[in-house]
C-alpha cells in the first residue's frame, strides 16, 4: 500500500483531472445472497475456518486480562494469564457447559457461576468443589477446551476456531495497529440487517453527495476515493477537502493525519478506520442472515517514533470523538435498513456494484473464492 507521500501525489492528481479509483469490471452479487439460511450458513461455516479478528491486542495488554464474544456463533473467551501466555478457548465450563467468562475484566481465574468450577487462565481445570462426588474426573484431561490458533499480529488478536481451510487475512495484512495504543471506548450493538450491507457502506465514496449531504461531503468529495487490496483485505481513502493545503508540503516525513480518513476492511468482519486523533475498530459477528451483533473499540494512534506520550495521544483522541457527532452513523444506518427492508421484493436478482466500487467487488470475490475453497 502506498505510503503518506504517495498517498498524497495520488490524490491531488485525482482532484486535478476530476477522476478516482476504478476497478475494471462491474461485479453482480445475487441478492439470494443476502438474504437465505443456506448462504448464511456456509458464511459462518468458512468464519470458523479462517483467522478472524476477536479483538485489539490491546484489550489484553495486562496479565489477568481476557475478552469473552461469540465469534461465528461459538462462545470464545481469550486470555492474558499471569505469565504473559496467550490462550484461547471455547467459553463453557467442563461440567454443564455454562459460560465461564463475560465481556472484558481482569482475573486470576475463571469461575463458573454455576457450580462453581474453577479454572486458570491457561485453561486448565484448577478446582471443583465437593470433588469427591466426581470419582472418574481426570483434572488434567478436563480444562477448558482451546480452539485451533490463536495469535496477535500488527496490534489485532486473530482467532482460527477449527482447521483452517486458508490463512485469509493473514496473507496480506497491513501494518494497522500497536501495543502501545489505548482502548478508551467500548461498546456493543445489533442492527437488523445482514452484516454484509453495512460493510459494503464503508467502501466506496459514490454515495457521498447524495446520502451525506449535511455530515461528511461538505468536508470531503464525492466519488474520490483510492482503494487499495493487500491479500483479501482491502483499504479505501477517503480525502477531506483540506488536503489541498499540502500542495507545496515536503513530502520527506509527510503524515497525512487529519487529511484523510482509511477504512481497512480486515477478512471477513473487521472494520478499522483511522480518523485525525484516534481509530474505530468495529467487528460484526453475524448472528442470522437479518441480524448482526457489532463490538466497537475506540483507540488512541499509535506514536509515532515513540514521540509525545499516552496521555497526549488520549487526550487527542477523546477531543476528537467529541468533535464527531453520529449524523454520518445514522444516514448510514437509515440506507442499510432501507435496503434490508427491500431484500424481499424480488425487484432485483442480484446488485450491481460498478467500477466506482471495486473495493466491495474485491470483498464479495474474495468471499466468493474463500467459500468454493471450503466446498472444494
Amino acid at each position: 500500500m502506498r505510503d503518506d507521500p504517495e498517498l498524497l501525489d495520488h490524490i491531488l492528481n485525482h482532484i486535478d483531472h476530476g477522476t478516482t479509483d476504478v476497478g475494471d469490471e462491474e461485479w453482480l452479487e445475487p441478492v439470494d445472497n443476502y438474504r437465505t439460511q443456506e448462504r448464511f450458513d456456509a458464511e459462518r461455516r468458512l468464519m470458523r475456518r479462517l483467522p478472524v479478528v476477536i479483538c485489539p491486542a490491546a484489550m489484553l495488554k495486562e496479565p489477568g486480562s481476557y475478552f469473552a464474544r461469540n465469534v461465528a456463533g461459538i462462545p470464545l473467551v481469550v486470555s492474558r494469564d499471569l505469565d504473559g501466555g496467550l490462550y484461547a478457548f471455547r467459553n463453557a465450563c467442563r461440567h454443564r457447559g455454562m459460560k465461564v467468562a463475560k465481556g472484558a475484566a481482569c482475573s486470576k481465574v475463571f469461575i463458573c457461576n454455576y457450580h462453581g468450577w474453577a479454572y486458570r487462565l491457561n485453561g486448565d481445570l484448577e478446582y471443583v468443589p465437593h470433588e469427591k462426588g466426581f470419582p472418574t474426573l481426570e483434572k488434567s484431561a478436563n480444562g477448558l477446551t482451546p480452539i485451533h490458533d490463536v495469535r496477535v499480529v500488527n496490534g489485532l488478536v486473530f482467532v482460527t476456531i477449527d482447521e483452517p481451510v486458508t490463512d485469509g487475512a493473514l496473507s496480506g495484512l497491513p501494518d494497522l495497529l500497536t501495543d502501545d495504543q489505548i482502548v478508551f471506548d467500548t461498546g456493543e450493538y445489533v442492527e437488523d440487517t445482514n452484516w454484509k450491507l453495512a460493510a459494503e457502506g464503508t467502501l466506496e465514496g459514490y454515495h457521498i453527495k447524495r446520502t451525506h449531504t449535511k455530515s461528511f461531503f461538505p468536508y470531503g468529495y464525492d466519488n474520490l476515493n483510492v482503494i487499495e487490496t493487500s491479500g483479501p483485505n482491502v483499504r479505501v481513502c477517503f480525502p477531506f477537502r483540506r488536503i489541498e493545503e499540502l500542495r507545496e508540503a515536503p513530502r520527506e516525513g509527510l503524515r497525512l493525519d487529519r487529511m484523510v480518513t482509511q477504512v481497512n476492511r480486515i477478512f471477513p468482519c473487521a472494520s478499522i478506520t483511522r480518523l485525525s486523533h484516534h481509530f474505530n475498530v468495529t467487528l460484526s459477528e453475524p448472528e442470522t442472515p437479518t441480524r448482526t451483533r457489532y463490538y466497537n473499540f475506540r483507540m488512541t494512534l499509535a506514536l509515532p517514533g515513540g514521540k509525545g506520550s499516552n496521555a497526549e495521544a488520549l487526550a487527542k483522541a477523546k477531543k476528537d470523538v467529541a468533535f464527531l457527532t453520529d449524523e454520518g452513523n445514522q444516514e448510514d444506518a437509515a440506507v442499510v435498513g432501507g435496503i434490508q427492508a427491500a431484500l424481499d421484493s424480488e425487484a432485483n436478482e442480484y446488485f450491481r456494484f460498478g467500477k466506482y466500487e471495486s473495493a466491495i467487488a474485491h470483498f464479495h470475490k474474495q468471499l466468493h473464492s474463500y467459500l468454493a475453497l471450503m466446498d472444494s
